[in-house]
C-alpha cells in the first residue's frame, strides 16, 4: 500500500518538468524530487524513473552526476554536461570544498548546535568510516499530539552540513544522537513515523538538501544556490508551525 502510493506520487512528479537552478555550458543544477532515484543502480533493479533521464530529455543532451542525493531526499543536485566537467567539480567535492546544507525536521528538542564526530557504517557497507557533521536548531516546537508513552510531542527544524560525505551520513548521525529524522524507515523512530503519517499526511523522509556553495572549475567564481523545500516538506514544517521563525531564502540564489 506504501509503495503503491509513493509510486503515484512519483509519477506525478515525473509529469512535471525538474526546476533548474542553474545552467551554464558546463554545469545544470536541479532541485531534486523526493522519491527519485538520480541514476540506474543495482540497488533497485525494478526502478525505471531516474533524474538524470528525466533531465537529459528536458535539456536535450546527455549529463553526468556530479554527486548523488538519497531517492528519499530533495534538493541542490548538480550535474555535468561533460565527462571532463564532472571530474573537474568531483575533485572539489573530494577535497572538501564544496559547502552543503540540508534542513531536516528531527524527533526532540535537539541541541541549540554541535558537531557529530562519529564513525558510521550504511546496511550497505562492511567497515565503518569516520564521518563527521554539524548543526544548528532553526526552530523547535511543541505539539499535544501523544506518541507511545508521552502525551506531547516535540520537534527541531534544522540546518545541518555534512563534512564527509558517508552514505546516509545525516540519517545515522541524527540516530545516533536519538533525534531521529522524521520519515526515515530505515533509521528512523517508526512510532514518530506513523504519526507523522496520521496527523500531517506525510510518507516521505523530512530531508532537504537546501543549499551549495563550490568554486567554479572553470569561471574560478564562486556559486551558490539554493533550492526551495519540497512541498511536502514545506507543508509539514507549516503545519508544525516551525518555519514561523525562520526566513525562507529565495529559490536560488547564484554568486
Amino acid at each position: 500500500m506504501k509503495s503503491q502510493y509513493i509510486m503515484e506520487q512519483i509519477e506525478q512528479e515525473q509529469k512535471e518538468i525538474l526546476e533548474i537552478l542553474y545552467q551554464d555550458e558546463y554545469y545544470v543544477v536541479v532541485n531534486k524530487p523526493n522519491g527519485i532515484l538520480v541514476h540506474r543502480t543495482e540497488l533497485d533493479t525494478k526502478a525505471e524513473i531516474f533524474v538524470m533521464t528525466i533531465l537529459r530529455d528536458q535539456i536535450g543532451q546527455y549529463v553526468y552526476p556530479v554527486h548523488r542525493l538519497d531517492r528519499p531526499t530533495s534538493g541542490v543536485l548538480i550535474f555535468a554536461l561533460s565527462p571532463e566537467a564532472c571530474a573537474a567539480l568531483q575533485e572539489e567535492f573530494n577535497e572538501k570544498r564544496v559547502s552543503k546544507k540540508y534542513w531536516t525536521i528531527v524527533r526532540g528538542y535537539a541541541p541549540e548546535e554541535g558537531t557529530i564526530d562519529e564513525p558510521i557504517k550504511s546496511r550497505y557497507q562492511k567497515h565503518t568510516k569516520d564521518a563527521v557533521s554539524t548543526f544548528k536548531k532553526l526552530d523547535q516546537v511543541e505539539l499535544p499530539i501523544p506518541v507511545g508513552k508521552f502525551p506531547c510531542s516535540r520537534f527541531s527544524l534544522m540546518e545541518t552540513e555534512p563534512i564527509t560525505g558517508r552514505t546516509h551520513q545525516l540519517r545515522l548521525h541524527f540516530g545516533k544522537i536519538r533525534h531521529y529524522i522524521l520519515g526515515d524507515t530505515r533509521y528512523g523512530d517508526n512510532k514518530q513515523n506513523k504519526m507523522l503519517e496520521e496527523q500531517f499526511q506525510n510518507k516521505f523522509l523530512l530531508l532537504h538538501c537546501k543549499k551549495m556553495s563550490f568554486i567554479h572549475p572553470y569561471t574560478k567564481e564562486t556559486v551558490t544556490v539554493s533550492a526551495a523545500l519540497s512541498e511536502n516538506f514545506h507543508n509539514v514544517s507549516k503545519a508544525m508551525g516551525l518555519l514561523e521563525n525562520v526566513t525562507l531564502p529565495i529559490s536560488s540564489v547564484l554568486d
